[in-house]
């Protein structure tokens, strides 16, 4: 069934690095914004006479809490005329309304959570995995052993971390490893390379039944699916979400 427009309000603006953005939206139409971790938003945004070319779709950043806000976290992309927009405090601000179409998409949890999850992801790409393990921790979930391997550029690029590194104290078998490309030293729990290294090493030493959600930018997602089937995991076992 094809989904209206709703009415969503800009409630809050967040920086959370020099070119990412938080927003917390309130879908003022509605008491309740029902979603699945892992699902997607799209924005009809002034930017284009064509329908298409205006729309932008985002993964949601926070997990399901009953109520009817949820957050986005945004990258500017020079050049883009989306974001260009949403990161224009002339245009977005505290107050602005925004036409928003969804839930969207089936990058979600399997309904039985009975082998190992490996979350590998890039940039912006953390947001559908964020949703995913405050979901778990908040409703008390039982899983088997969660890997969030979350891969930047530089450690003043990194999203969510002091957040997630305090969830991985206080969930039973969540780990979390953030990977960063172009720093040569890093702190504890973390690791400097690409994401591969990072999952290719814990799936060695364990070796256990699991499954895969990637996503982020195409490059990865495509080098991390050859990676993971050669070590002998199953197409099935793979699930995508593809960024830009």
């Amino acid at each position: 069934m094809k989904q209206e427009w709703q009415t969503g309000k800009v409630i809050d603006i967040k920086e959370e690095t020099a070119s990412t953005r938080r927003f917390f939206i309130e879908m003022t139409s509605m008491e309740k914004f029902d979603f699945h971790p892992g699902q997607f938003v799209t924005l009809d945004l002034p930017i284009h006479e064509q329908k298409n070319k205006r729309w932008r779709s985002y993964s949601i950043a926070s997990a399901p809490d009953g109520t009817n806000v949820f957050e986005l976290v945004i990258v500017l992309l020079p050049g883009g005329a989306g974001t260009t927009f949403l990161f224009d405090l002339n245009e977005v601000k505290i107050g602005t309304e925004l036409n928003v179409r969804g839930p969207q998409g089936k990058f979600i949890l399997p309904e039985e959570l009975d082998k190992d999850l490996f979350l590998i992801c890039t940039g912006t790409g953390i947001a559908p995995f964020r949703s995913m393990v405050q979901y778990l921790h908040k409703y008390k979930v039982p899983h088997k052993k969660i890997h969030l391997i979350f891969g930047c550029r530089k450690l003043q690029d990194g999203l969510y971390i002091q957040e997630l590194k305090e969830l991985e104290k206080n969930e039973p078998d969540f780990f979390f490893h953030p990977v960063f490309s172009r720093e040569h030293e890093v702190g504890k729990g973390m690791y400097t390379g690409y994401v591969h290294s990072v999952y290719e090493k814990l799936i060695a030493e364990e070796k256990d039944p699991a499954k895969f959600y990637l996503c982020g930018w195409k490059n990865m997602i495509d080098e991390a699916k050859e990676k993971i089937m050669a070590i002998g995991y199953d197409r099935k076992d793979i699930h995508l979400e593809l960024y830009g």
